[in-house]
């Protein structure tokens, strides 16, 4: 399964954050849980929530529906380049 998500991720969500200079890495996918990292220009940004509950989340839920949730563990108080300042 963690295979499958990685590969959602990096042909879906990603090519769709990369105009903002974004980018989502799977962390884990643990107990029907998927934890991923956003970084670039996604780290720090204020729509960053947005894009995981009406993006990520969305694409990854309906593609699997047995996973239950999707949760950030990106520190987005640090980072080198947020899009939002």
């Amino acid at each position: 399964m963690r295979r499958k998500i990685k590969k959602l991720i990096e042909t879906t969500v990603n090519p769709a954050v990369a105009s903002h200079g974004g980018k989502i890495h799977l962390v884990d996918f643990l107990n029907d849980t998927v934890y991923v990292r956003m970084s670039g220009g996604c780290q720090g940004c204020a729509a960053s929530q947005a894009t995981l509950r009406n993006g990520i989340r969305r694409l990854i839920v309906e593609e699997y529906p047995q996973v239950q949730d999707v949760i950030d563990v990106t520190d987005h108080s640090m980072g080198e380049n947020p899009y939002y300042s």
